[in-house]
Parts: structure tokens; sequence; C-alpha cells
């Protein structure tokens, strides 16, 4: 045991926790029907709809553009217009990365048997490949959330996100670097299972490296030649226009992206993990340690749709599989477990979680301690004793 908290769960208490756990999971799955697969099917429509519309925006705008010699003041009606026509095209791309593509690439949907929505074959208007992706999030961050050395989203390679990670020097800078992942987001999602540190230090195969970078290489030129030559070419003289709204597209959608992950993952209270206190893990202590490496944010219904359902990140670690339209229903059940079983239960506005999660970025850049509000040791305890009893 590495504190000196009591230790108030049994390995028994843990495993009850997982039977009731599993037993939420096999009861949602259980009556999942047609009103479900409507909810998918109108969210895919109504999104193509909102990139159609506002890339027909973006076209209108171009008739009110001053042409040489015209007065001024058309400028704000053509500025406004090309807004709405970038701000619908930016919500087009959140819905589909967030709520869409992200969940239909975890497994979600495969049970409507739909061959146009299947996770294996699904690919995403995002720079990094359907494939990689499945890969780095699916597997290695949902098999590993929050433990050191194996989760390799903790701080995405950049960010120095808890004290059990080693400082250096570099991490003065992540206030900037910090902005800059929120920015360019989907190029740094792109980037991260090429694993660049590891193939520094030898201990990646060159040849997985280079073929991932083909991919990446292929991706990138398509989400390229669509944004920002493609869409472009049409608008004729305008082309400069058209590009700029879909790179500004492409920031908006990154930047609310960083906001619903990182408050999902990194604000004070979120416990990290060693490799020692997660060895031979039982299914129960694997339930414990996604809802102590989780937050959620509340909000409502439009904004949780927004968020990919990602705003109940607890439940999304503990039921990756589950359609997250059924992510609200459960939630208050889970927190119901959570406090019958003494856990806690880390939940806040959009706001208060942005607040810390950045508080926790400044304190962390510097090398010398700034005290933190950490949650209970005795639940990190429990764990330790149930694998050490193993």
């Amino acid at each position: 045991m590495q504190t000196g908290f009591p230790v108030h769960l049994s390995r028994a208490e843990i495993d009850e926790l997982g039977r009731e756990i599993d037993q939420i999971s096999a009861e949602v799955k259980g009556y999942l029907g047609e009103s479900d697969a409507r909810y998918l099917r109108r969210l895919i429509k109504i999104q193509r709809s909102m990139a159609l519309a506002g890339r027909l925006v973006l076209f209108a705008a171009l008739a009110f553009l001053p042409r040489f010699g015209h007065a001024l003041a058309s400028w704000p009606l053509c500025l406004a217009i090309l807004a709405t026509g970038t701000l619908l095209l930016a919500l087009s791309k959140i819905l589909e990365n967030m709520e869409i593509a992200h969940n239909i690439m975890h497994g979600q949907w495969d049970w409507m048997q739909d061959p146009e929505i299947q996770s294996a074959s699904w690919e995403w208007d995002s720079v990094c490949p359907a494939v990689q992706w499945r890969h780095s999030h699916n597997v290695v961050h949902h098999t590993w959330t929050n433990v050191l050395g194996r989760d390799r989203d903790i701080g995405y390679g950049m960010l120095r996100v808890t004290e059990k990670q080693a400082w250096h020097p570099f991490y003065l800078l992540q206030p900037v670097t910090a902005v800059v992942m929120a920015l360019f987001f989907e190029w740094f999602i792109a980037l991260h299972d090429l694993e660049i540190n590891r193939l520094l230090q030898g201990r990646k195969d060159r040849d997985v490296f280079r073929r991932q970078a083909r991919e990446i290489g292929r991706k990138v030129t398509r989400q390229a030649l669509k944004d920002y030559v493609l869409w472009p070419l049409l608008a004729g003289p305008f082309f400069l226009y058209i590009a700029a709204a879909n790179f500004f597209a492409n920031i908006i959608r990154n930047l609310w992206t960083y906001l619903i992950i990182f408050c999902g993952h990194f604000p004070t209270g979120v416990h990290v993990f060693t490799r020692e206190q997660v060895r031979n893990e039982t299914r129960g202590q694997w339930y414990v340690r996604q809802m102590l490496g989780s937050c959620n944010i509340e909000g409502g219904r439009l904004f949780h749709i927004l968020s990919g359902n990602l705003s109940h990140q607890i439940e999304h670690h503990l039921f990756p599989d589950m359609p997250s339209n059924r992510y609200p229903e459960v939630a208050p059940r889970v927190e119901a477990l959570c406090a019958r079983y003494g856990l806690p239960y880390n939940k806040g506005s959009l706001s208060r979680q942005f607040g810390k999660t950045t508080l926790e970025i400044l304190r962390l850049s510097v090398p010398w301690p700034v005290k933190s509000r950490l949650f209970p040791g005795s639940v990190v305890a429990a764990l330790d004793q149930g694998n050490a009893s193993l």
C-alpha cells in the first residue's frame, strides 16, 4: 500500500461493483432498436445537410463581395454571410467528428448491420486515418486509461498533466504549446500513432513507421484537396475566400474537440495510475480506474450532442461500445453507484472543468511542487489491495 488512508472497498465489493456495471450494459444493449437507428441516421442527414448549407452560404457571400469602385458599405454584409457559412460548416464538422464518426468507429452502431455504418470501414473528416485512430484510441487509450507509460493520451506526448510525469525544461512552454495543440488538434492526433519519440529512441520498427506515414500522407492529401483546392476552385477568382473559410471552420472544430477532450480527462482530481497499480487488474478494478480517470461536463441536450456525448466521459469509458445517445439515461445510475460505493463522480460545468484543466496545465509547467486537490487516497489503496491479493 502506498498511502495511509484506510481501505473502504474490499476485493469482493469491487467485484460486485463490476457486476452491477455489467448489468447496466447488458440491459441497455438488450433493448436497442429502431429508435436508436433512426437517431443516428437522422443525425447523419442533418450533418450532411448542414455541411452543404454552409458551403452554399459561403458561395452566396461571393455575390456581395465589393467590386472595384463599390462602396465599402457592402463589406459588413459580406463578412457576416461568410461568417455564417463558416460557422455552419464548422458545426457540421463538429457533429461528424464527435457524435457520428467517433462513436461509429467505437463500434457503437455495428449492431445495426448497416454496411455503410460500420466501425471497420467508416472514414472521418479529419487528417488522421481512421485505422490509426482506432488503434491509438480504441485499443491503447481505452484499455490503458490514465496508466502512465501505457496510455499515450496522457498529455499527448507534449504536455505535463500529472506530477507523476518527470519535469523537463520543455514543459515551461506548455502554456503556449497547449494553445498550438488546441488550434491544430487534428494534426496532433494524426501524428499520435507514429510514436516519433519511440522511433528516435530506436524502439519502433522503421517499416511500420514508414507505412503509417504513407497512410497519413494519403489522408492529408485527400483532406487538403477537398478543403483547400477543389471547393475553393469552384469559387474561381474568390478562391482564397473559400479556402480561408474552410481553414477557419477546421480551426473552430479543432478548438471545440480539444476543449471537450481535455475537460473530460485532465481537470484537477483525475487520477493517474502506475503500471504496478494495474498489474493483474480485474474487471471490477478496470471499471473503478475508468471512474477515477474521467470527468463529466454538465450541459443541455444540444451541448451533449455537439460534444459527441463525451460530456459523459465517465460513462463513455465504462461503456465505449454503447450507443452514445444512451449515456444520458445511464449517467444517473452510474452516479448513484459511485455514491453507494463511496467513489468520486467528477462532474462540473464546462467553465469549471476548463478552468481546472487550464490551471493544471499552468501549474505543472514549472518544476517546483504546487499544491492541488487530489482524490481520496483510500480509493487508490483499494485498487492496490485488490491487485496485491491476486
